[in-house]
């Protein structure tokens, strides 16, 4: 296995100038840096990542913190972990997945240790003590997510009132006007969680500037729930024309219910799945409108976020947000007559 002292020798340079090179623990012009690099290559070094973490005292290693006792690994959680992972690497980093405990001294004990250079916080709330403690610890973090007063913090995020404006604004350019939201059953361990409570107030808050109708239905985030509140929908609300979803898990059982009592998609009732995936949408019979959860997108966005703060690069604070596109699917329709 090469070493830097054979490095140097094919390079032309000193053994100092190449551990600058490996552990960019000082600043070398790019003639020279490009000479190391180049031997480097040709020799097939290899760094030695526990070295250059001594040398830097950076170990260039994120954490992307996921409460799993909240929030179930799904797929767009996946689809999160990919860009974040796929960002890292070209920036030269490494992410790790860290299934958050609940007990929040080990928050403190595991960003204290040096293991870690910053932070990602996912699923994050409007009032969030991760924050809090994260900042008193004085670790670096960014938010994939927004807290109540996020001014201070970097942060990207999904547009979900722009989400949830789009998808009335189809279905009242059909003509509906008699609308519902369909969300998953309130829990104590989800209270203040941003993306309901945003999707939740841009909803009434839209419905009622336009004078359209609306209420909000529950369910538990399973086929089983889909089912259940499709009985409800129909037993108790049969005036409304047009759902949004915020409930994948139970999307399949209501549009399948409804089917069953003779409630047609579209015809009937026009249905558009907020901040979901394709793959949801056309498992539905028939395919489901649907505004695409950016996951993939944000995750990187998260990592180059934080990566630009660790590395000096990024300036003003990152405050940003981001819309999926809207699929048509084959679930609307203007509202019988």
């Amino acid at each position: 296995m090469a070493t830097m002292r054979d490095v140097a020798r094919l390079a032309g340079v000193s053994v100092a100038t190449v551990s600058f090179v490996v552990n960019d623990s000082k600043p070398v012009s790019p003639a020279t840096r490009l000479r190391v690099e180049s031997a480097m290559v040709e020799l097939d070094f290899r760094r030695n990542a526990v070295a250059r973490a001594l040398a830097s005292r950076r170990t260039r290693i994120i954490a992307l913190l996921f409460p799993v006792l909240q929030h179930r690994l799904s797929d767009n959680a996946a689809r999160f972990f990919t860009g974040a992972a796929e960002a890292a690497a070209e920036l030269g980093y490494t992410v790790v997945l860290w299934p958050e405990p609940s007990d929040p001294d080990a928050l403190r004990e595991f960003t204290s240790d040096g293991l870690i250079d910053g932070v990602i916080l996912m699923e994050v709330r409007l009032d969030d003590h991760r924050v809090d403690r994260l900042l008193a610890a004085g670790t670096p973090l960014t938010l994939i997510g927004r807290t109540r007063d996020p001014s201070g913090l970097d942060y990207v995020d999904v547009d979900f009132e722009g989400m949830v404006e789009l998808s009335i604004d189809r279905l009242q350019a059909l003509g509906h006007r008699e609308f519902a939201l369909l969300e998953e059953v309130e829990r104590a361990d989800l209270d203040g969680y941003g993306p309901v409570v945003r999707v939740q107030e841009t909803f009434h808050a839209v419905c009622a500037a336009r004078g359209l109708r609306a209420r909000t239905l529950q369910c538990t985030p399973d086929p089983a729930g889909g089912r259940a509140i499709a009985a409800t929908l129909q037993e108790e609300a049969p005036e409304v024309t047009a759902v949004l979803v915020l409930n994948d898990r139970a999307a399949l059982g209501f549009v399948s219910e409804l089917g069953r009592r003779g409630v047609s998609v579209p015809d009937d009732l026009s249905v558009v799945l907020v901040a979901s995936t394709r793959e949801v949408s056309e498992a539905a019979d028939p395919a489901l409108a649907v505004t695409l959860l950016p996951a993939a997108q944000l995750g990187r966005m998260g990592v180059e976020t934080l990566v630009g703060r660790l590395d000096g690069t990024l300036g003003e604070l990152r405050h940003e947000l981001v819309m999926g596109a809207f699929l048509e699917g084959a679930s609307l329709a203007p509202p019988p007559e």
